[in-house]
């Protein structure tokens, strides 16, 4: 499988996906030790982000959730990538203060979502405007 998206962060990262099937905000959500999900709404409360793909169909705010992504990064508990059905300023912000601050890069993409899995490997590759999502 590959399909095309729009980048709206650069780079390149390659690993398994973790899918989740409802938005989720890192403010009060991700456990910035450890990237695991702390939202105890969440259907995937527990999953692990760290070095991981996140997938999901966008992010839920709140404004203050860029900063706790960006220490994730930081930290290397974040994620690798992530992939989103619709564009999420917050987390093009945080990807981007975290390769402004730390030169580390998380590729960010919008692309069609559908029928990728947690566990499948992805590689997706984010320069300029273009994008590619690559299941391996």
């Amino acid at each position: 499988m590959i399909r095309a998206g729009r980048a709206y962060a650069a780079g390149e990262a390659e690993g398994l996906a973790v899918v989740l099937t409802d938005p989720l905000s890192f403010w009060g959500g991700v456990a910035v030790a450890t990237g695991a999900i702390i939202d105890r709404s969440h259907p995937q409360v527990g999953q692990s982000l760290a070095g991981k793909i996140l997938v999901m169909p966008c992010g839920r705010g709140s404004s203050s959730a860029s900063s706790v992504l960006a220490e994730c990064l930081r930290l290397g508990t974040g994620p690798l990538g992530i992939l989103l059905a619709r564009p999420d300023p917050i987390l093009t912000v945080a990807a981007l203060v975290a390769e402004a601050l730390y030169d580390i890069r998380c590729p960010i993409v919008v692309a069609e979502i559908d029928g990728i899995a947690t566990g499948d490997r992805l590689r997706l590759t984010a320069t300029g405007s273009a994008a590619q999502v690559v299941r391996l």
